[in-house]
């Protein structure tokens, strides 16, 4: 049975796909803390959550996400499940990629996670149980053009997912990916103008060409399908399930 009152920590969860896992997880009765660099909005998603708190957390900083633990463990006993899923994107040729872009966009899908893990697992090793679950893409396997750092970045959190697995699987943790296709969320939709431009076609048209082309579905995935699978990866019925990347894609 899984343990309930849990706590769960979910990055970049004031909107999108983290709101939707920290709603997913908060329905299930777990205390959920919602990580993001925007307090104000992480304050308002987690008002509406029965039993939440928001912390103002930048992924790329080792002090913040230090702080953050200490201030959480000082009013929860533990860490039970973690949720890496902060994301952003930036579109340009490989010549034209800023060096600053490429550094942010590794820092907060790369080095977050592995901070965030770095810091949680003494207190999952503690107890010897937990769940860490890595959001990473479709992109964490396949290319798309123009998007260099996110692909890179997305590829190496599932190499982190693996490595974690082989440290971890005898000490009751579970370490697994999720690899999202093209899911309802901003970060999609704002791609979409960058998209067109770069190939000067209309935002329909670069949906289905660098978005949909290879997804025999052929719609966008909600990001409550995402949670879904996130709450399953998190539940005793997945205590076998370690060191996966689980395509939720629509087919990809």
């Amino acid at each position: 049975m899984t343990k309930t009152n849990r706590t769960v920590v979910v990055t970049g969860a004031a909107q999108g796909i983290g709101l939707a896992i920290a709603r997913a997880f908060a329905a299930q009765g777990a205390y959920v803390a919602l990580c993001d660099i925007n307090l104000e909005a992480a304050q308002r998603a987690a008002s509406e959550l029965p039993n939440a708190g928001a912390f103002a957390v930048d992924v790329t900083s080792e002090e913040q996400i230090t702080a953050f633990y200490q201030q959480l463990l000082s009013e929860r006993p533990a860490v039970d499940v973690l949720v890496n899923n902060a994301g952003l994107q930036h579109i340009s040729p490989v010549q034209d990629f800023p060096l600053e872009k490429w550094d942010l966009l590794l820092g907060v899908m790369l080095t977050g996670p592995f901070l965030m893990c770095k810091h949680a697992l003494p207190g999952m090793l503690a107890q010897q149980s937990g769940r860490i679950i890595n959001i990473s893409s479709v992109h964490g396997k396949l290319a798309s053009p123009y998007k260099s750092a996110y692909i890179a970045a997305k590829h190496g959190l599932i190499g982190l997912t693996r490595t974690l697995t082989l440290e971890t699987a005898n000490q009751g943790i579970t370490v697994n990916a999720i690899l999202p296709g093209a899911v309802r969320t901003t970060l999609v939709e704002r791609q979409l103008p960058q998209l067109a431009a770069q190939d000067g076609i209309t935002e329909d048209e670069a949906l289905q060409r660098h978005i949909l082309a290879r997804q025999p579905l052929k719609r966008l995935l909600e990001p409550s399908e995402i949670a879904d699978c996130a709450v399953f990866l998190a539940s005793s019925a997945a205590a076998g399930i370690t060191g996966e990347s689980l395509s939720v894609s629509g087919g990809w």
